[in-house]
């Protein structure tokens, strides 16, 4: 809702403020088609030319998280704490039963209860590898942790691509803003033997592709991009909860112990309060 209202700001404060000086839309109106077509024709091309068809996807389908937001809520961040208690609490009692639920969780009782968890493929292939790593005998957690390390890392990177591609956009806005300008110069130029009045309209024109370029890619693409990112980060956290609470798992702390360094770890607006937590443990012991 908040990034709605930030468009709706935006707009009504430029033309409100450009109206309320005494400005006069209808010349920007009527050149606003054809600059508009160039510079966002020009920015598209551009787009696709810089990135594969992969990045494009992606970066058309995160649009969308820049009014949804992150995709994991509080409620979610306490499901996967009692997902990750009932399997490192069944690892402990029993290894051989929790391999069942690590080789197969699309076919797991555990898993089956969190199902929005099971459907994001990340999340559940982090948290059976670390596991299925744990059960091998490692000696050294270290070796685990820093590959877990490297794997967020990886992952991190991946997620910023969209946003990343935004602000090469971003970059480039005002200068293809810039080219619209030249071009319009370039016919009010072969019109210089027209009245002072049309020549006039023929410059405030060309102008408004400089305009364009500014305003959206400050005012529109550079904070999508920014906005991409932090979303991007904070979903980052929900497997960095994941990596904190195995990781505490391969040090052999007991699974409250566990899942208290991971209830540490959420977003402060997205943590589960300690009792709340305690509640939801002790319905999925009873379970």
């Amino acid at each position: 809702m908040i990034a709605i209202i930030g468009v709706v700001v935006v707009f009504v404060m430029v033309f409100g403020g450009y109206l309320a000086a005494g400005g006069k839309l209808g010349i920007i109106l009527k050149a606003m088609p054809f600059e508009l077509a160039m510079i966002m024709g020009a920015a598209t091309g551009a787009f696709m030319l810089a990135n594969d068809g992969s990045t494009v996807k992606r970066t058309i389908k995160d649009l969308g998280k820049v009014f949804k937001g992150p995709k994991w809520n509080a409620e979610d961040y306490r499901d996967l704490l009692c997902l990750l208690f009932e399997l490192i609490r069944l690892g402990k009692g029993d290894p051989l039963a929790v391999e069942m639920h690590i080789e197969n969780p699309a076919e797991s009782t555990i898993f089956g209860k969190y199902p929005k968890i099971r459907a994001d493929h990340e999340a559940v292939e982090l948290i059976c590898d670390t596991m299925r790593s744990a059960s091998m005998n490692y000696d050294d957690p270290h070796q685990v942790e820093e590959v877990l390390d490297k794997r967020m890392e990886a992952h991190l990177h991946g997620t910023l691509h969209s946003s990343h591609a935004l602000q090469t956009m971003a970059d480039g806005l005002p200068a293809l803003g810039i080219v619209a300008a030249v071009l319009g110069v370039i016919k009010t130029m072969a019109a210089i033997d027209q009245p002072p009045e049309i020549l006039g309209k023929m410059i405030g024109g060309a102008l408004v592709g400089t305009f364009l370029g500014v305003f959206l890619a400050y005012g529109f693409v550079g904070p999508f991009a920014t906005k991409l990112k932090a979303v991007a980060e904070e979903e980052a956290q929900f497997y960095q909860l994941i990596r904190e609470v195995l990781v505490a798992n391969l040090h052999q702390h007991s699974a409250a112990i566990c899942i208290e360094v991971g209830r540490q770890s959420v977003p402060h607006h997205q943590r589960p309060a300690f009792d709340v937590l305690e509640e939801a443990l002790k319905a999925s012991k009873s379970a």
